[in-house]
């Protein structure tokens, strides 16, 4: 069963981005007297392809707007609609590729959410799991945070993040933790085919359990005096090392 959470997207490249994917918009809020640059670029588009303008005064959108920089621009859109894990293995099979999946353990800061969103797009990842619970779920600051990335990443929102790597492995994923508690570091480490790369949260890491249940642990390496990576640092960097050694493969 699909889950579905209520939004709107904020800012114009966010909203240019949604404009351009095809995806559903009800209305979009555009402040009076902004004509200029790229809202004069959303308001044809959205116009083209009739979907609702309505301008409103900027201290009206700002009691609407979900962050401090919506730009003069608000689109409305139907709920955020989430995937199963077998539409991600769909999207590789379909492309006649290994699976390469992002499962985020933990992740709290949409804004973490949305770079690994847009690093995940980039990268040409299948999909990304996170779980339902004491975690960032998809919202407004994570869709402009991801630059109209989550309109094309798959994102399944599980209820146990161990039941969902499991089911991977059944799949014949390998999972690869990341953990400064290892020897390997991740260019030494195989990362082709069937891949699940599982980031941890940005206080803890990854969870006992979680660590427990994958195939290897791979480490980044430190040289300063701060001793850890900015979670969607991190897995920006491992994921594009995959991206490397699949692209050095084929």
């Amino acid at each position: 069963m699909k889950e579905e959470y209520n939004d709107q997207i904020e800012g114009r490249n966010a909203v240019l981005e949604l404009l351009e994917s095809g995806k559903d918009i009800n209305k979009i809020y555009v402040a009076k007297g902004e004509r200029h640059g790229s809202i004069n670029k959303i308001i044809a588009i959205a116009r083209e392809k009739r979907i609702v303008v309505v301008e409103k005064d900027r201290r009206q959108l700002s009691q609407i707007a979900r962050s401090g920089n919506f730009q003069g621009v608000i689109a409305i859109v139907p709920p955020f609609e989430y995937c199963e894990i077998d539409d991600i293995l769909d999207e590789a099979k379909s492309k006649k590729e290994d699976p390469f999946v992002l499962i985020l353990d933990g992740i709290e800061d949409p804004h973490n959410l949305g770079a690994i969103l847009r690093t995940a797009e980039t990268a040409g990842v299948h999909g990304v799991i996170i779980p339902r619970r004491r975690a960032a779920a998809i919202n407004s600051t994570v869709t402009k945070v991801a630059a109209g990335a989550a309109e094309y990443v798959k994102v399944a929102r599980v209820n146990n993040i161990t039941d969902a790597i499991q089911k991977l492995k059944d799949k014949g994923l390998w999972i690869c933790g990341t953990d400064m508690d290892t020897k390997t570091y991740y260019y030494d480490q195989d990362l082709t085919g069937p891949l699940g790369i599982v980031i941890g949260s940005e206080g803890s890491g990854m969870s006992n359990k979680v660590q427990k249940n994958c195939d290897f642990i791979v480490k980044i390496p430190m040289k300063g005096n701060i001793t850890s990576l900015n979670a969607s640092v991190s897995a920006g960097i491992v994921t594009y090392e995959a991206v490397r050694q699949r692209n050095r493969k084929t």
